[in-house]
C-alpha cells in the first residue's frame, strides 16, 4: 500500500535557499551519475556560492523560485522567469531550473512545479516558454516531452558540467 503525500507549492522564503541549494545539489548528481556511470560527478560551484545564489534569486525575485512542500519539508523547487536566450522576444518564459528530491522522481512533484510555473509565467504576460535540458539525462527529457514541451533539434548545444561537457538541447511550448 502507498500513502499519497500532498504537495503545497509556495513562493520561496529567505529561509528555503539552504534546502533549494542542497536539492540542487544532490539531484544533480542523482542525475549525473545516471548518465555517466562510474565517473566523477562534477561539483557545480560551492555549496556556499550554491546559497549566495539562490537567496539573492528569492530576494529579488530573479528568477521567480517557488518550492513543492510536503509536511513542513521542501522536496522541490522551480526557478522561472523570461528567457535568457539572446533575442528573444519577452513574451518568451524559461524554466531556469526544476529540480526535484531523486526519492520524490515520479510522484508528481516536478509536475505540480511546473504547473505552478505556468500559472507564473501566464501571468506575467509570456505566450511561450522555453527550457535547456542536458541529452541524456533521460528522465528530465521524458518530464518535458510529457509536459507539452517539442524539442528545438537546431538548439544543441555544448556546455560545461565540472570537469566533463555535455550536450543541452531546448525544448519550447506554447502557454495557452
Amino acid at each position: 500500500m502507498s500513502l499519497i503525500t500532498s504537495t503545497e507549492v509556495r513562493p520561496a522564503i529567505l529561509r528555503d535557499a539552504k534546502s533549494i541549494a542542497e536539492i540542487r545539489t544532490r539531484s544533480s548528481q542523482a542525475a549525473f551519475k545516471a548518465v555517466f556511470p562510474g565517473e566523477a560527478v562534477p561539483v557545480g560551484g560551492t555549496p556556499e556560492h550554491s546559497l549566495v545564489y539562490w537567496r539573492e534569486a528569492i530576494e529579488y525575485s530573479e528568477p521567480q523560485v517557488l518550492v513543492a512542500v510536503q509536511k513542513s519539508t521542501v522536496v522541490g523547487f522551480v526557478g522561472f522567469d523570461r528567457s535568457r536566450d539572446p533575442k528573444t522576444p519577452n513574451t518568451m518564459g524559461e524554466i531556469w531550473a526544476l529540480y526535484v528530491e531523486a526519492e520524490q522522481w515520479g510522484q508528481g512533484v516536478g509536475l505540480a512545479l511546473w504547473d505552478a510555473a505556468r500559472e507564473g509565467l501566464i501571468y506575467e504576460g509570456c505566450t511561450k516558454v522555453s527550457a535547456w535540458v542536458p541529452l541524456g539525462f533521460e528522465r528530465a527529457l521524458r518530464f518535458f516531452d510529457m509536459a507539452g514541451f517539442k524539442r528545438e533539434m537546431t538548439s544543441i548545444k555544448t556546455v560545461p558540467m565540472g570537469n566533463t561537457r555535455v550536450e543541452e538541447i531546448r525544448f519550447k511550448r506554447d502557454l495557452s
